[in-house]
């Protein structure tokens, strides 16, 4: 019996000491997260079947805890993706024509289910992204082009935070992104032709760890 109590008072202290995720309560996390885009095209796009790599970047964010259920998180991270086209119709082949890079930073309202939990924090969330895209370059047979334009887009995100110390934890996430551009020709036959618009839609699959304060 005096096992039992002592193993009893042992767990309480335990979940004690994980106990976090309350209100004001500031959540920071570092994240290794591969970017993986979800490509559609129209347009000259389409015909050259244009696409985009994935990329692992690293990435971080804050979350604000409103209330004990309810936080808001800030995420913050810039991704590098290759460019890929069937360049035949164009006298080319396939392979890659360039690169764009993407810093979509993204707000979410997030729902915690457990914030006292000493072993497994669920959450879901939702908010809005804007997305920059720069440093890019894209070139064909018959031309150079770039994007064009930066845009709003919603974000869908589902995670856990899982405690291994107080004011620790390890932390797993997936995202949906939404974002698009337009692809401009600047060089060559297609200068100032609009060669299509590209929607990236990237899926986000992170892993990271976390501390409150």
């Amino acid at each position: 019996m005096k096992k039992l109590a002592t193993a009893l008072c042992v767990g309480a202290a335990l979940a004690s000491s994980a106990a976090m995720a309350a209100q004001g309560d500031i959540l920071a996390r570092f994240r290794v997260v591969n970017v993986s885009p979800d490509v559609s095209v129209d347009k000259t796009l389409s015909v050259l079947k244009a696409d985009l790599k994935d990329d692992t970047i690293p990435e971080l964010d804050f979350t604000y805890m409103i209330t004990n259920n309810i936080g808001a998180e800030l995420i913050l991270g810039t991704s590098r993706h290759k460019v890929t086209a069937d360049r035949t119709p164009l006298g080319g082949g396939v392979g890659n024509i360039g690169k764009v890079s993407a810093l979509p930073p993204t707000l979410t309202l997030q729902y915690h289910f457990a914030p006292d939990s000493a072993s497994f924090r669920p959450y879901i969330g939702a908010g809005l992204n804007y997305t920059v895209f720069y440093n890019d370059g894209i070139k064909t047979e018959v031309g150079e082009a770039q994007t064009d334009r930066s845009s709003f887009g919603g974000a869908l995100q589902l995670g856990a935070d899982f405690p291994i110390a107080k004011n620790l934890f390890v932390n797993v996430d997936v995202k949906k992104i939404w974002m698009k551009t337009d692809v401009t020709g600047t060089t060559g036959a297609i200068k100032g032709a609009h060669l299509g618009t590209m929607e990236i839609n990237p899926w986000v699959f992170g892993i990271g760890v976390g501390m409150k304060f």
